[in-house]
């Protein structure tokens, strides 16, 4: 039995349609700042060699980092690899180089976890992604491939292919613009993706479920569909992995600061352990004072996100945390081939 508390207050959806005025509002700024880069008004940077951007039409919560980590590990054999982000919630301006031994207050929570997983794999965060792709093609090892996190509304660049992403549980064609409702821009958007992944799919998803949500799909883009699942790893320390059998009967504190906690939270439910569970908003940034009060946990249990803000912050409780990877429904090798027949096509 999980208890929760809560440090960030979610709007009650139904209370957002009382802003579907101001939706209204923001719906046409958006689609007026797409309409000037598809008539080439505003100038979006087109590149000679392999950029690949990944992103959503929503806030949050569609799994960019686990889909940014599984087309590094496509390519990071035959190709030297640079990743690009934002570098969201950090507290630096400009282009740096992402290391190991950055902070995520530095450069981000999502480019810590991709540099200390990825060791060799160029990492970078850059809020002007065009002069940030600049300056790894600067490098006396110039990536052939350069993947970028989160850019499906930077139009500033314009990658040669696109990846959309979308959660199960809360697919684009059932949203509304913001505030009214979580997306960035209307729906129509989609049809700039090259290809679309619905992610955070239940294991069982049948083909018959499968053949709905890409009907409704086709209405807003012709760009091939795929279907993807959360696979959770082996708990982890930074002294390795344990067994779950450790943790029964233990005082366990569950801590995340993402945008979806619950899929987390109900793989935890499912290794029969008791917890706490405290929320924090997504990209939280923990003060001395939460921190302070987090170690008096025995066992904290946390996301690999979350786990780059916490390591190092603890001094007295035992701080585990869980990996997460794609697992696609069947058609891995058919994405697979999209992306790599696109570098083979871009790269000179």
């Amino acid at each position: 039995m999980r208890k929760y508390k809560n440090y960030n207050f979610e709007p009650v959806k139904n209370a957002r349609k009382i802003l579907w005025p101001i939706a209204v509002a923001y719906d046409g700024v958006t689609q007026l700042r797409n309409f000037l880069f598809d008539k080439e008004v505003f100038n979006s940077r087109v590149y000679d060699f392999p950029v690949i951007g990944i992103g959503n039409l929503s806030t949050g919560g569609t799994g960019k980092s686990p889909m940014t980590e599984y087309v590094i590990s496509l390519l990071n054999d035959s190709y030297t690899v640079a990743t690009l982000s934002r570098g969201y919630g950090r507290k630096t301006t400009g282009y740096l180089d992402v290391s190991q031994n950055s902070t995520a207050s530095e450069v981000g929570d999502e480019p810590l976890q991709f540099a200390r997983k990825f060791k060799d794999v160029q990492v970078a965060v850059c809020e002007n992604r065009v002069e940030g792709i600049s300056k790894l093609r600067e490098k006396s090892i110039c990536p052939d491939v350069v993947v970028l996190d989160d850019v499906y509304q930077h139009r500033k660049v314009s990658p040669g292919l696109l990846i959309l992403l979308t959660a199960y549980d809360d697919l684009f064609y059932q949203d509304l613009v913001l505030p009214a409702g979580n997306l960035r821009e209307k729906r129509t958007g989609a049809d700039r993706a090259d290809c679309i992944v619905v992610t955070k799919c239940p294991d069982n998803l049948s083909k018959e479920n499968q053949y709905k949500i890409r009907a409704k799909i086709s209405r807003y883009s012709s760009a091939p569909v795929y279907f993807a699942a959360i696979a959770y790893s082996e708990i982890q320390s930074i002294r390795g992995s344990l067994d779950w059998e450790a943790f029964l009967n233990k005082r366990i504190t569950v801590v995340t600061g993402i945008a979806k906690p619950e899929p987390f939270l109900n793989y935890l439910e499912s290794k029969k352990i008791d917890f706490n569970h405290l929320k924090f908003s997504d990209h939280h940034n923990f003060t001395e004072d939460e921190i302070n009060r987090l170690d008096d946990s025995e066992i904290i249990i946390t996301t690999e996100k979350d786990f780059v803000r916490l390591d190092g912050k603890l001094k007295k409780s035992k701080l585990y945390y869980i990996p997460i990877a794609f697992k696609f429904l069947g058609d891995a090798k058919n994405f697979d081939e999209i992306i790599l027949n696109f570098i083979a096509s871009t790269s000179k």
